[in-house]
């Protein structure tokens, strides 16, 4: 049977060190001290981002089957590894058994596609004899690694979002250091352990705990040419305020909304919106916060899907049959109960669910809630969702683009030219047809639009921020 050791190291330049144990982590549902950490204080992070500096010039020289045999341990390493991975995903991110299986799947996906695409990195030879200046001129450019990179990656997919930070960076030779959420740090760690057992060069990776308001030279430090953050949109807009020269991509948060037009299959679309508005406790970006329904088949819809809700289990994720675990913490459930309970006080119906304790919050479904309240302007980011009704297919556009956010949108529709019209007109990084926004795969080019961020993940896309273009002419006499 998996479990937690009593303590694990920090990695500082490839290497495992334990200069404390001064990070808590707790289990989520029991909320009790499970494991214990090292942190990272501004000399180590300093030193690990001079190690970066120093591993540059051997990382670019790394050639491509080198780079590729590494991430292929990374799969065959965590493949061996999958029931400890997914044990301590269920542990730090109170994250259900069969969720966290999903991401360790997802993580070993992740390492694979980028393995697949380091032997893929080409460039181009392009002519320049656009003219008769350029008579004789020939060019030719490839894609070179930007350098030492800063990962900052969420407690909400420990494994599979330091996944798409990591493996890119791999695959283009690029070192970095990475700072995982200080309440879910132990998904990078072993991702870091795995790494440590590779012919890496010295100083390739250094995975740091470190607190928010000691952490500024992952964003601040001139060093490191490109900054990948994962977060909340407050925290993401302020670094990169901050970042100076360097590029930044951000994944930041969202309010999705699905569309569900009035020829759908009501059995397909009960299933899939229940799975989008409740898996990993409503803590995805991309879950589903707005479902916004046909008025023909409104009612119908409502009531199954409320009964829908109240067959899911919630409680202990290592339970199999849980489906809604615990948020990640009490504060964070508090946070999103007091939004139902002032969105009730102002006119909206509570149709299910509603009740919280500590940081369990059961399945919850509204209709009627106002568009400035926070239920459908912020991010709700747990286990609810709220109804509203169309008739007119391009006003249920208009009011999923009545958003800060643009992340991602499902729609359920058979109609062609809906679909097109939705492709053409969302103002979103993403449109799913014929599912919910939660739907992604690894190798798809995933990010947002507005405050839902800038830059694409999916890992050849990665792979392009963390490259820069070397251009290459010929002149021949």
């Amino acid at each position: 049977m998996a479990a937690l050791k009593d303590s694990y190291p920090l990695y500082l330049a490839n290497e495992a060190q334990t200069p404390n144990l001064d990070l808590e982590v707790t289990d989520k549902y029991t909320g009790k001290v499970a494991t214990r950490v090292a942190l990272a204080d501004a000399k180590i992070i300093d030193a690990g981002i001079a190690a970066t500096v120093e591993a540059a010039e051997p990382m670019a020289r790394m050639p491509s089957y080198a780079r590729q045999d590494v991430l292929m341990h990374c799969v065959k390493r965590f493949q061996e590894r999958y029931d400890e991975l997914a044990y301590a995903l269920c542990i730090e991110a109170g994250k259900p058994i069969r969720d966290a299986r999903g991401e360790v799947t997802r993580l070993i996906d992740t390492f694979r596609i980028a393995a697949e695409e380091s032997v893929r990195m080409t460039g181009e030879v392009q002519p320049l004899d656009i003219s008769p200046r350029a008579k004789g001129y020939q060019g030719m450019w490839k894609r070179v690694p930007i350098g030492p990179c800063s990962f900052i990656s969420p407690f909400n997919f420990p494994l599979n979002l330091a996944a798409h930070k990591i493996a890119p960076a791999l695959a283009v030779g690029c070192p970095f250091v990475m700072k995982p959420a200080s309440r879910t740090p132990l998904g990078a760690i072993i991702i870091g352990e795995v790494m440590a057992e590779t012919d890496l060069p010295k100083g390739a990776f250094s995975i740091l705990p470190a607190q928010r308001d000691g952490a500024d030279l992952f964003t601040t430090d001139d060093r490191l040419k490109l900054l990948s953050f994962t977060g909340s949109p407050g925290v993401g807009w302020d670094l990169k305020a901050k970042a100076g020269k360097k590029k930044v991509v951000l994944e930041l948060g969202g309010n999705a909304a699905v569309v569900v037009d009035a020829d759908t299959d009501l059995d397909d679309a009960v299933e899939r919106i229940t799975f989008g508005a409740f898996y990993q406790s409503g803590q995805s970006c991309i879950g589903v916060q707005r479902i916004i329904i046909h008025a023909d088949i409104y009612d119908e819809l409502r009531d199954r899907l409320v009964a829908k809700a109240k067959t899911l289990i919630a409680g202990d994720p290592h339970n199999e049959d849980t489906f809604v675990g615990p948020m990640i913490d009490v504060k964070e459930a508090a946070r999103l109960d007091s939004w139902i309970q002032a969105a009730v006080a102002d006119g909206a119906k509570l149709l299910c669910g509603g009740k919280r304790e500590g940081a369990m919050l059961e399945a919850t479904l509204l209709e009627g809630v106002g568009r400035k309240a926070a239920l459908y302007a912020e991010e709700a980011f747990g286990p609810v969702a709220i109804l509203s009704k169309f008739t007119d297919f391009n006003a249920a556009l208009a009011e999923v683009n009545d958003s800060k956010f643009g992340l991602q949108t499902g729609v359920f529709t058979r109609d062609l030219y809906k679909m097109l019209d939705a492709w053409d007109h969302l103002d979103v990084g993403g449109v799913v047809i014929g599912d919910v926004p939660s739907y992604r795969v690894d190798n798809m080019p995933y990010g947002g639009v507005k405050d839902s961020g800038l830059g694409r993940e999916g890992v050849r896309f990665a792979m392009e921020d963390m490259t820069e273009i070397r251009n290459l002419v010929i002149r021949r006499r």
